[in-house]
Formats: structure tokens, C-alpha cells, sequence
């Protein structure tokens, strides 16, 4: 039997319900979950990588069959090193697709061995972003409806740091 291996990737800055949902469902359907946390070079984090990898952690730590990684560089690379055959990307609305279907293409030409797979998020997260979440927990606004109680934790120290 093969053993079936996906990936996650994503910046999760921080990670969200609707990231959670994605994750949850997928674990269901593979062997193993990777989630991997990428440096994306055009979003500036609030958390560190360290700090994201551990509330991601704290949200899946349910999930035996999920793991938690880091990576710097292509993700196809990554999906090789540790044998995963499938990309999974969430997607909220018709507006995510155009950008997501610029990276599969680039991924397939790197390596047409991963193939990747969308996933909707359920529509009662399809309005979350991790940068809303952010903007809005920047003004002390309730945050408990989009995110788990210790990454609303984390969001409430880290604004209170920069008054």
C-alpha cells in the first residue's frame, strides 16, 4: 500500500479557522499532512516563523497524522524531499483562483510528478483572511469567531507590544 503524503503551504500569518477547516478535511483523505510554512518575500510578517509554526501547531495538535514544517525555497522542492505527491491550496473565492492557478502552473512546469488539488473552504470561513484578522484585532475588535482562542492570545500580546 502507498502511502499517500499532501502539503499545505502557506504563509498562516496568523493561522485562521479556514485555514484549520482546509487542514482538518484534508487529513481526513491522506495519510499525512505537511503543513508548510513559507516565507513569502511579498507579505512582512507580524509573527515570526517560529512563532507561526507554534500556533500552528497548538491548532492541530489533534491531528496525529499532521505535521508542521518550514521551508525556504520552491515548494515542489520541498514536496520531493519528503515524497509528497499532492499540493492541496484552500480557496475562498473565484478572486484566489487566478492567483492560484498562476502557481500550479509554475509548480507543474518545475515538476508535473505534484500535482495539486483545490479545496473550498467552508462557506462560513470563506470571508476570513489572515490579514483581516490581522487589521481587525489590530483595533482590539473580537477576533474569537475567526481564529482559536491562543492565536487571538497571540494577536492581543503582540498588538499591545506596539502601542
Amino acid at each position: 500500500m502507498t502511502l499517500t503524503k499532501a502539503v499545505i503551504p502557506g504563509s498562516f500569518d496568523p493561522i485562521t479557522y479556514g485555514h484549520i477547516d482546509i487542514i482538518q478535511r484534508s487529513a481526513t483523505r491522506f495519510d499525512e499532512i505537511h503543513v508548510c510554512v513559507l516565507k513569502n518575500s511579498s507579505k512582512s510578517g507580524l509573527f515570526s516563523l517560529d512563532e507561526r509554526i507554534e500556533l500552528i501547531e497548538e491548532s492541530v495538535k489533534d491531528l496525529d497524522n499532521v505535521q508542521v514544517h518550514n521551508f525556504n525555497g520552491l515548494l515542489v522542492d520541498f514536496c520531493t524531499k519528503i515524497g509528497a505527491q499532492t499540493i492541496i491550496r484552500g480557496l475562498r473565492a473565484v478572486s484566489d483562483f487566478e492567483y492560484e492557478l498562476r502557481l500550479t502552473s509554475m509548480n507543474k512546469k518545475l515538476n508535473d510528478e505534484v500535482e495539486t488539488m483545490y479545496m473550498m473552504t467552508s462557506t462560513n470561513y470563506s470571508f476570513i483572511s489572515s490579514s483581516v484578522v490581522k487589521e481587525v484585532a489590530q483595533y482590539k475588535a473580537n477576533v474569537s469567531d475567526f481564529v482559536p482562542e491562543h492565536v487571538e492570545r497571540a494577536l492581543n500580546d503582540k498588538f499591545r507590544k506596539f502601542e
